[in-house]
């Protein structure tokens, strides 16, 4: 079975970016609000329920309702906000930063992105060669992509 992910903020540049790159794809199942729905809170809700990965692509505030709307424990979290980047039970989703960091964003339930000026700063003095995505957001998908397959196989 497909993982099924759900952008919430899909209408915005961010997401504009991720949901058209992921649209490509044939291993995954996109869930897409129409326009009348992608700002009602029961709608989104739903979606965001029902995910097996949730990307977050909102204002901090809006990120921080989006989570607290999550009440399972099986919808994995992808947050390209700031608003997570430095909380307790969240990983930090920069996979080149450090030895292990891409198997601690597999088995993490929360992942925060780390940015844009986070990933121009310290992209330079990671590893040669361990950058293989160029957008850190995808690259960080990728990562909670593979442990929800290593989920579902335990």
């Amino acid at each position: 079975m497909k993982p099924l992910i759900y952008v919430d903020g899909g209408a915005g540049t961010t997401g504009l970016e991720i949901v058209a790159r992921l649209r490509e794809r044939d291993d995954l199942s996109l869930v897409l609000l129409s326009d009348s729905k992608r700002k009602d809170f029961e709608a989104r809700s739903q979606a965001l329920n029902e995910a097996d990965i949730a990307i977050l692509c909102l204002p901090d505030e809006a990120a921080r309702e989006a989570v607290a709307a999550i009440r399972n424990q099986s919808t994995r979290v992808l947050d390209a906000s700031s608003v997570h980047r430095i909380s307790a039970n969240w990983t930090y989703g920069f996979p080149e930063l450090e030895a292990n960091r891409r198997e601690a964003i597999a088995e993490a339930g929360r992942v925060s992105n780390p940015g844009c000026y986070a990933t121009g700063f310290s992209r330079p003095g990671a590893p040669a060669g361990a950058c293989r995505c160029h957008s850190s957001c995808l690259s960080t998908l990728r990562e909670c992509h593979l442990g929800v397959f290593r989920r579902r196989k335990k």
